[in-house]
């Protein structure tokens, strides 16, 4: 290909016909992607030589694209195949994170320059993000220099990518791996793409709250979490917490709350870590990290949980009944490791299994409002007591949640009709059945058959639930109705709140609150469809 004058376009933009459609089988960079046809109304920023990949190539930087060709290759005779190696391939901006100058350094400290290294954000299959470099190599200094700078102003233009975060590391998540999680996959990554960070190690449970509600946050764009999902939903909790406080509200609203004001980045480091699989699709470290540097952005939906019209906590799921008492034997053996507790608190759950007896109200999800502007000003008026269904009964598991709570004994979801920010909870009702048959109901979680296909379980589309039980409620003395609902006692019942456990002594009010916070990631459907768009694989 003929070299053209600096600022000029490349003579391939002009080009067609079949042999570029069957570049795209035989790039030369794996995950760079053939020419497109819409290239060609790109503003040409700057043009030079580099050697990519062992091979000197023609470079146009373009406003969306970073694009490249090798220069005249010497074709092999009768080799067509050599062809398709030098058609023109590229590479989009919004795919780098990062740049470098790349230098060579000898012992005594001076080094020689290289060329420029650009860092790469790839999309992998089974929604997973891979970091990977490419290497533009010119021993010019000038001419690095311009580029670099070129480079550096792209990047500085995505604004939605955070500078400053803060970071909280629950030391004690899981295996206590959460540290040298965040150490070895995290903090790396972090500083390759110059994002600022501040850390602090929590000490003990509620730390993290505590310190949201007091600490400056006014120089950070996101605050992150490391650690499970118990952690994870007592950050989000916090945030919304101090965005209520913000906005003037001492006694949070129920009915109206505020939105959190920073986005939320969750790094999996736990056992089961529902919130970050639900979000990215993986609980995969290196593909959460990368969401947050990239600025990835998804509103998602929030509950609010409520007792006698006090709110006892945000949150996005919820399970009364098996759940909660799982959880609270589970509590009770905390000097075992996570999956002995797990299991051991599952046996004896099943082994004393029995039903609540309950009155379940809910108002069913009215799918032609709009997300964005549904009840802005919600009141109690505003809930017509003909809208509201009632079901009565002894449940053996009561479900409540906002997200689909994907993880790895339920690759399917516990939730799998609902989304991230769909406006609507699924409340799924497990009603009083022997024990094989329940037991044959939990492991369908595990399978890609439809868990939901007894005739035990009912499933319902929903805004609100009212939970009421009615097993304990003839020993509540007055004592009793004067203590805040969240502090346990003989009388209060466990509910499993994203794996933390809530003990509340009378009904539990589930409100759905449509797009309350943003956590740092992207839908699993926009991911999918992304397999499919995307000019960077």
């Amino acid at each position: 290909m003929p070299r053209g004058r600096r600022g000029s376009r490349v003579s391939a933009l002009e080009g067609g016909g079949e042999e570029e459609a069957a570049a795209a089988a035989v790039p030369s960079v794996p995950w760079a992607s053939p020419l497109q046809p819409e290239a060609a109304a790109e503003q040409v920023l700057l043009r030079g030589i580099f050697e990519i990949g062992r091979s000197s190539c023609d470079v146009v930087l373009s406003e969306r694209a970073l694009r490249w060709r090798p220069i005249q290759p010497e074709r092999p005779a009768g080799d067509s195949k050599y062809d398709l190696l030098c058609k023109e391939e590229f590479l989009e901006l919004k795919d780098i994170f990062s740049v470098k100058l790349k230098r060579r350094y000898f012992a005594s400290g001076t080094g020689t320059l290289l060329g420029i290294t650009l860092f790469i954000c790839l999309k992998k299959e089974q929604n997973k993000l891979k970091d990977s470099t490419l290497d533009l190599i010119n021993l010019s200094e000038d001419h690095c220099d311009l580029w670099f700078r070129q480079f550096k102003k792209i990047l500085a233009g995505f604004s939605n990518r955070p500078k400053s975060l803060k970071i909280l590391l629950n030391p004690q998540s899981h295996k206590k791996e959460a540290t040298q999680v965040y150490y070895e996959k995290v903090e790396p990554l972090l500083k390759i793409a110059g994002i600022e960070t501040d850390v602090t190690i929590t000490e003990y449970e509620g730390h993290a709250l505590s310190l949201l509600k007091e600490c400056e946050l006014q120089g950070f764009d996101g605050v992150v979490c490391v650690g499970g999902d118990g952690s994870a939903s007592e950050v989000a909790h916090a945030l919304l917490l101090r965005a209520q406080r913000n906005a003037g509200m001492e006694t949070p609203s129920v009915l109206a709350p505020v939105r959190a004001q920073l986005p939320l980045g969750v790094i999996p480091a736990g056992s089961t870590n529902v919130l970050a699989h639900s979000l990215h699709g993986t609980p995969h470290v290196v593909t959460a990290t990368l969401h947050i540097i990239m600025g990835h952005i998804q509103p998602v939906d929030v509950c609010t949980f409520s007792s006698t019209g006090k709110l006892l906590r945000f949150g996005f799921s919820a399970m009364f009944g098996f759940g909660g008492r799982t959880l609270a034997l589970a509590e009770k053996h905390r000097w075992m490791s996570p999956n002995q507790r797990r299991d051991f608190a599952i046996i004896k759950a099943l082994a004393k299994l029995k039903p609540e007896d309950c009155e379940i109200s809910f108002l069913p999800f009215n799918s032609s409002a709009d997300l964005q502007e549904r009840r802005p000003q919600e009141s109690p008026e505003s809930d017509c007591e003909d809208q509201w269904q009632v079901i009565q009964g002894q449940f053996l598991n009561v479900s409540i949640m906002a997200i689909p709570c994907l993880c790895s004994v339920a690759p399917r979801g516990l939730a799998p009709n609902t989304r991230l920010n769909n406006g609507s909870m699924a409340l799924i009702i497990a009603r009083n059945t022997s024990r094989p048959e329940f037991i044959k109901h939990l492991k369908r979680y595990a399978s890609v058959k439809n868990q939901f296909n007894f005739p035990f379980v009912e499933t319902y589309t929903v805004e609100e639930v009212k939970v009421y039980p009615k097993n304990k409620t003839s020993a509540h003395s007055q004592e009793e109705e004067d203590r805040p609902p969240e502090i346990a006692s003989e009388n209060s019942f466990p509910w499993n709140v994203d794996g933390d456990l809530m003990e509340v002594t009378s009904e539990v009010h589930v409100k759905l609150h449509p797009r309350l916070i943003n956590l740092y990631g992207e839908s699993m459907e926009e991911m999918n469809d992304s397999k499919v768009t995307c000019n960077c694989l």
